[in-house]
């Protein structure tokens, strides 16, 4: 203190000199401007005021000491005020500092009270990017750990837990999002971390709470598993079927399940508590109620209502420690199978009684149950004993005194014998000869249940008409005998099981062979001697001896080594058996053989013919090209001018030589088609130009008709590989025979079109259409039908256009009825031609044809 105050001291005479010097520089100022020195307001004591009296009189260097002298004065009075008053500020602050500091050292001692008084860790940041700052306990992250490891979560902390940590409170110092949850650190201890934003700063406290609330987060998790497993538990009760509940000791609903809530049409439990919907009824609910208070279940099968249907259930309610529990299991569908199953057995009842077969089944204790009407029938009982549920041993020797069972020697023994059948495990089965010459089959089945059914068919008939059987297949023998072709089944086996004589006859089989059922390959081994061909015996045997499902029936003609013709045919029988016949067809094959040779003649003759007309049509082709050439000259009057008349006649030559050049191009292509000399020649054919180059040789008859025709094909459809003039041709065609059919006025259309790998013409008209007994041969040669029409043809048009179609590989299809007009379509396949003369790939060329 001594030293602050004699630093005190030393400030004050260092103030004192300052103020000194201003006062002195005020005065030589004042002193160079003496106006304003003495202008300037000066309060002076009494004692200054005489000093200045007294200086007036003074020189004027004494005058300026005096002035400087006064100002020091004046300075330092000033600054002691100042100092004086700056002290006392200085003391009061010097006083509220020291309270402040004695408020902090009690709050930073309250804070450590509080700090240490729980194992507890601070850390804070002033600002966004600030370095942390730890205060507290360390050793929560680990004992000996410094105090920066509390930041690196994962090095202290639960996975899950460090990741949940790491986002929150990067989320506090981001956004000044708070957070509070409770940690389980790698030692299995728990730390309650809480995040705040407190005067600017993000605090963040983690604090051990293992021992106080350990328990707490232990009871929490129980609660939790507890709570999920009745949820688990709930889930499954709504998802079953039957209606369930839950009620208090007041007999209110507290809980059901959804099929409960859909029993009684209710949204929840809530609603069928407030509008008292129940499933059971008032006098169902009494009783389980009065039933419950004993401290029994109730249980009984009650009539509801459920969801607006009536149905059967069986209720099960029992008490609980504060109430009831119940279960409602619908069994409408359970009773309604019991009604169908009696309904069924009754059924089953009638059914027996129509059965010829008499029925009789006894129970374990060898009581008659059910006997059917054919039973009653059959041993003439009186209905009223069979009522009776007589035992087996009652009904049997009741028929025994009747004398209707089988005579036996020693009766009880035999009787014995069949009551054995209630301790057999296998169905037994006996004949029965009734001395009213009737057999019975008897057949004894034991019931898994105890008791036997007895099955009793009366087979007299049965026996009878096996022995018709017998006496039928001798006749059929006999009659097999007297057939002139061979016939035998081989069975299923292969063995030889039937023949006739013929066939043993045929074949020069021996007895000894036939009569010990050889299998089939002995059969063949021995009539190869006749007939040494592969072939039909191979088949044979496959037919006979094959696989069951590989046998079929086949046909083949052999020829023996004496000149005879056999027709073999072999059909598989439903029994498995084949059936095999030869049939001497020598005299057929004679007929056969002479036919074959007369139509070799005639299509010897045939060929001539073709030759002879491919021989002509060539000769005659040569003059009518003069004949043509000539009247070409006439027509256009080269060599002179023609009157009207001979212009006509001209013209007439022309058109006759053209239609009579026509026929013979027809006759010739027909020839060359026959004889397999056409060779097409493939090359890229434009349609749509094709087909009008087709048109432009018709323009003049569709004038003359008075005629149009539309063309029905894209602009794009492009081009296909095809003998342009033959396709030209074809069109040419189709188009002349639509015109001679059509009347004056209609139209014709031409369409085409490409469509799954093909390209395809169509040509239609509006005619009169073709009947259909025509129909089936206008592709027929020299077939021409006019119709009524105008038109005249020799018939091979058509026959020229089918031809052409089809050595493209093509079809032709018509369609047409009887005032509706013709339709005539060709598909040519749209692809590389190969041609069908030699096999060849036929050429294609770089661009389309030019129209003729």
């Amino acid at each position: 203190m001594a030293r602050h105050g004699e630093r005190h001291g030393e400030g004050r005479k260092g103030s004192r000199k300052r103020a000194l010097a201003l006062l002195a520089g005020t005065l030589l100022t004042g002193a160079a401007r003496p106006a304003l020195a003495v202008e300037l307001p000066l309060r002076l004591t009494g004692e200054a005021a005489a000093v200045l009296d007294r200086i007036r009189g003074w020189p004027l260097e004494n005058a300026a000491y005096f002035g400087l002298f006064l100002g020091l004065v004046a300075v330092s009075t000033t600054t002691a005020l100042l100092l004086v008053r700056e002290r006392r500020r200085h003391a009061r602050a010097e006083r509220a500092l020291r309270a402040e500091l004695s408020a902090l050292r009690g709050a930073d001692d309250l804070a450590s009270l509080f700090m240490g008084s729980e194992r507890q860790l601070l850390v804070s940041w002033q600002g966004r990017d600030a370095e942390p700052r730890f205060e507290g306990d360390p050793s929560i992250v680990g004992d000996g750990a410094p105090a920066q490891r509390a930041l690196a979560f994962g090095a202290w902390l639960a996975p899950a837990d460090a990741a949940t940590l790491d986002a929150a409170l990067e989320r506090l110092r981001q956004r000044g999002e708070t957070f509070r949850l409770t940690a389980r650190s790698l030692a299995n201890c728990f730390v309650d971390v809480e995040g705040r934003t407190v005067g600017g700063r993000a605090i963040l406290r983690l604090r051990d709470v293992t021992l106080d609330r350990a328990e707490l987060l232990t009871v929490r998790a129980d609660l939790a598993a507890a709570q999920d497993d009745l949820k688990a538990m709930s889930s499954l009760l709504d998802a079953i079927a039957h209606p369930l509940w839950i009620r208090d000791d007041g007999d209110r609903l507290i809980w059901a399940n959804k099929a409960y809530l859909r029993a009684v049409e209710a949204a929840d439990v809530a609603d069928a508590a407030a509008r008292s919907l129940d499933l059971l009824g008032q006098r169902t609910r009494e009783e389980s109620r009065r039933r419950r208070q004993t401290g029994a279940p109730f249980t009984a099968r009650v009539t509801a209502v459920t969801a607006g249907q009536r149905s059967i259930l069986d209720v099960a309610e029992h008490p609980t420690g504060s109430g009831s529990a119940g279960i409602a299991i619908d069994v409408s569908e359970l009773e309604s199978v019991r009604t169908d199953l009696q309904r069924q057995m009754d059924a089953h009842v009638r059914t027996l009684d129509q059965l010829p077969t008499a029925v009789a089944i006894f129970d374990a204790s060898q009581q008659l149950i059910f006997s059917n009407a054919a039973y009653q029938q059959l041993w003439g009982l009186d209905g009223a004993f069979l009522a009776s549920r007589p035992t087996d041993g009652e009904v049997l020797d009741r028929l025994h005194a009747a004398r209707k069972l089988p005579e036996q020697a020693d009766f009880r023994a035999w009787k014995n014998e069949i009551l054995a059948s209630y301790r057999a495990v296998d169905s037994q089965e006996t004949w029965w000869h009734l001395p009213d010459r009737r057999t019975l089959r008897v057949v004894m089945n034991p019931n898994p249940q105890g008791g036997v059914t007895y099955l009793f068919d009366d087979v007299s008939e049965h026996i009878q008409l096996e022995s018709q059987v017998t006496a039928l297949t001798r006749v059929q023998s006999e009659t097999l005998d007297t057939l002139k072709e061979g016939v035998a089944v081989f069975g299923s086996d292969g063995r030889l099981k039937l023949f006739n004589r013929a066939f043993a006859e045929m074949w020069n089989l021996p007895a000894e062979l036939t009569a010990d059922h050889p299998h089939v390959d002995a059969v063949i081994k021995a009539c190869r001697q006749l007939a040494p061909q592969d072939e039909p015996w191979v088949d044979i045997r496959g037919a006979v001896a094959g696989l069951p499902d590989m046998r079929m029936g086949f046909s083949c003609r052999m020829e023996r080594r004496d000149g005879l013709a056999l027709d073999c045919a072999a059909q598989p029988l439903p029994d498995g058996a084949t059936l095999v016949t030869f049939i001497d067809v020598t005299a057929s094959v004679n007929v056969e053989r002479a036919l074959k040779e007369r139509n070799e003649a005639l299509e010897k003759a045939s060929r001539l013919r073709d030759e002879f007309v491919h021989h002509v049509s060539y000769e005659l082709r040569s003059p009518l090209t003069n004949v043509i050439g000539f009247a070409q000259l006439l027509g256009d009057e080269t060599v002179g001018a023609l009157n009207p008349r001979q212009r006509d006649y001209a013209d007439h030559i022309m058109r006759s030589s053209a239609a009579l050049l026509a026929i013979l191009n027809d006759i010739l292509d027909l020839a060359s088609i026959d004889t397999g000399s056409l060779e097409l020649t493939p090359e890229l054919v434009d349609i749509r130009s094709t087909i009008e180059a087709a048109m432009r040789g018709l323009e003049d008859r569709l004038a003359e008709a008075s005629l149009t025709v539309v063309i029905d094909a894209p602009e794009d459809i492009g081009s296909f590989v095809a003998d342009g003039k033959r396709v030209r041709q074809i069109l040419f065609n189709l188009l002349s025979n639509a015109v001679g059919f059509s009347a004056p006025g209609q139209s014709i259309t031409v369409s085409a079109r490409k469509s799954g790998g093909e390209v395809i013409f169509e040509v239609r008209d509006q005619g009169r259409g073709i009947p259909p007994e025509i129909k089936a041969r206008v592709f027929d040669r020299f077939e021409s039908h006019t119709l009524g029409t105008r038109h005249r043809g020799v018939g091979l048009g058509l026959s020229i256009v089918r031809s052409f179609v089809e050595l493209h590989g093509g079809r032709i299809e018509l369609a047409s009825a009887p005032g509706v007009g013709t339709t005539v379509t060709c598909f040519f396949p749209n692809g590389r031609y190969e041609s069908p003369s030699d096999g060849r790939p036929a050429p294609q060329a770089a661009a389309p044809m030019a129209a003729e």
